[in-house]
């Protein structure tokens, strides 16, 4: 397939607000590409090089780019710099200047898909001395060689800028309907993803091999799996009534969450984040421990990654934990803050996929692999069908400096990827009140008024997500409490990620000074759930016929800046707000009885 052709259907994708109208267009495109070009296609359409975990980056320095625009059309590196500072977006300025150059096309040969992949993964692998200007003559070649239209994505591409606004989702019911002509099987695939976090390979395996490929995906040693997540209710009774009366509850620790992937045989540990990131250099500590600590040939377990204080048995805040996630300066830190592991789950041993086993089932194996007392621990945990005893263990969790608790079915399997009643959390401030921490994904920014206007950012738009369309829908605006600090941390980071339009996956009746990606999430307290004919959150037509969605209300940010651990699908969904406001409704009741 040519580059070109791929070009023209990104430029098309742009220019779509219907998510459906994506799904089609998206399908086209793949039908048209061969077998062996639908893994790299995938993978830049959700503009990476390769799946989180591969630890590929595609973005080099803008300056690069610049250097190569000018390289390959025959201008001034300034010309093309300031041309950049008019435009905000250096793949339109590549095709303006690509478009009118001053040099002959150095090759008269068309660009396909795995030609560009290939030489942009060069780019992005290049390392060592004179990388620099190798990365510089490799992508002005590439330039040189494109049509316009495509040097706007290449640009945008090696800068990790591409921002089509497709999500995983979306591209999955791309792929169901490339083979089977339907959206439906993308539950499927779903399922496969959420096995091996590669959705490249997913794609690939299902046009190679069809239906029956997808359906015998197994787990593979260093893929990371797609990690389970829980669902929320606000007391002990409704959570057991939820478990069928008995059920067990573990410590939740505010640290990083951890799957750790081992084999002694090939003397081998891997880390990877909720992310999928990999964080094996971060944390040498744990790594180390794993060969020694854990009694199996190969497992994979996870875990909670947080400091913890040995003598008073106090774990630290989140916002010491984090300080763990860097790349300079690791084992210095780690002698100022070791982290422990507190291992909760058990997926895999020993080449036995552990996954559809109950969760009491993989408990009791990992309880037998796990020695306990080193750098590794299990997760406290109780069982019980008291109400009473639930209360007391929570009480205990949050005196101990705990976020606290995740009640878990004793009957239920490890649901990769996904949200259910199987797991449940109950955290400190669900007490009732809406004190509740909400995590919101950004996807719009204001301009500062008055004292603010120095800083160019005056508040936030946020939204939740909508798991089930694949959709942001706003549910609140935060124009205070923010530092100055803050304030120059947002507009420099929100300023990278401006679009022009409201991105396709965007549901907005509001319209900030500026749109973002949604790929930012914050964590906020608001003192209540109100409904709102502005916010799209939840919006319905209710039983008085007024049209409304969800707001919170007095929003404010709890945390110092943007939660890095958190993908923007991992934000607070608009069924848990939902939830959530029926639960601040019952509890008014019961107060004014």
């Amino acid at each position: 397939m040519l580059f070109s052709d791929v070009a023209e259907y990104f430029d098309k994708i742009e220019g779509i607000s219907s998510r459906l109208q994506m799904i089609d267009v998206l399908t086209e495109m793949l039908k048209k590409a061969r077998e062996h070009e639908i893994k790299p296609l995938v993978y830049m359409i959700q503009g990476m090089l390769g799946p989180p975990f591969a630890g590929i980056e595609v973005g080099i320095a803008e300056s690069f780019v610049e250097a190569a625009i000018a390289d390959a059309s025959g201008y001034e590196k300034k010309e093309v710099v300031e041309n950049f500072r008019r435009t905000g977006d250096l793949g339109s300025t590549a095709e303006f200047f690509i478009g009118k150059k001053r040099l002959k096309r150095m090759s008269e040969s068309k660009l396909d898909v795995n030609g560009i992949f290939g030489s942009i993964m060069k780019i992005a692998t290049t390392s060592g001395e004179g990388s620099q200007q190798a990365k510089i003559k490799m992508l002005s070649g590439a330039l040189a060689s494109s049509r316009p239209l495509e040097a706007r994505y290449i640009a945008r591409f090696v800068l990790g800028e591409l921002r089509l606004g497709v999500g995983d989702a979306t591209i999955m019911e791309a792929l169901s309907k490339m083979v089977t002509g339907e959206r439906t099987f993308k539950e499927r695939l779903e399922n496969a993803y959420n096995i091996c976090s590669d959705l490249g390979k997913v794609g690939e395996v299902f046009a190679t091999k069809g239906v029956k490929g997808i359906e015998n995906f197994s787990i593979s040693l260093f893929e990371p799996i797609r990690p389970a997540l829980a669902e929320r209710l606000p007391t002990a009774e409704e959570i057991l009534r939820k478990m069928g009366g008995r059920c067990a509850i573990e410590s939740k620790y505010d640290g990083l969450r951890a799957q750790v992937h081992l084999s002694k045989k090939k003397k081998r540990v891997e880390i990877f984040s909720r992310r999928l990131e990999k964080l094996t250099p971060m944390f040498p500590e744990i790594t180390r421990a794993a060969l020694d600590e854990i009694n199996a040939e190969e497992a994979i377990l996870e875990g909670e990654a947080i400091a913890y204080d040995e003598v008073s048995g106090e774990f630290h805040p989140f916002q010491e934990t984090i300080q763990r996630k860097r790349k300079h300066g690791i084992e210095k830190k780690s002698e100022e803050l070791p982290l422990h592991l507190f291992a909760f789950d058990l997926m895999y041993i020993n080449g036995e996929d552990y996954l559809d086993k109950p969760y009491e089932e993989r408990r009791k194996k990992l309880e037998s692999i796990v020695k306990g007392g080193g750098t590794i621990r299990l997760s406290d945990r109780i069982i019980t069908s008291s109400p009473k005893e639930f209360e007391s263990y929570f009480n205990n969790a949050v005196e101990h400096g705990l976020e606290g608790i995740i009640a878990k079915d004793l009957h239920s399997r490890y649901v990769a990827g996904a949200r259910k009643f199987s797991w449940i959390k109950m955290k400190r401030s669900y007490r009732g009140e809406l004190s509740d921490t909400v995590d919101v994904v950004i996807v719009g920014y204001y301009f500062g008024r008055g004292i603010r206007a120095e800083f160019g950012f005056g508040g936030l738009l946020c939204a939740t997500y909508n798991e089930k369309k694949d959709v942001f829908e706003t549910v609140t605006r935060i124009g205070t409490g923010f530092t100055e600090k803050q304030m120059k941390m947002f507009k420099s980071i929100l300023e990278k990620s401006k679009v022009k339009s409201k991105p396709a996956r965007v549901v907005s009746n509001i319209e900030p000074d500026f749109w973002v990606d949604p790929e930012y999430v914050v964590t906020v307290k608001a003192d209540e759930i109100t409904l709102s004919p502005m916010h799209t959150c939840g919006l319905e037509t209710r039983a008085d016929g007024t049209v409304a969605g969800y707001a919170l209300r007095f929003p404010r940010i709890v945390s110092d800046g943007i939660r890095g651990d958190k993908s923007s699908e991992e934000a607070t969904t608009t069924k848990e707000i939902v939830e959530m406001f029926k639960q601040q409704r019952k509890t008014k009741l019961s107060d004014n009885p």
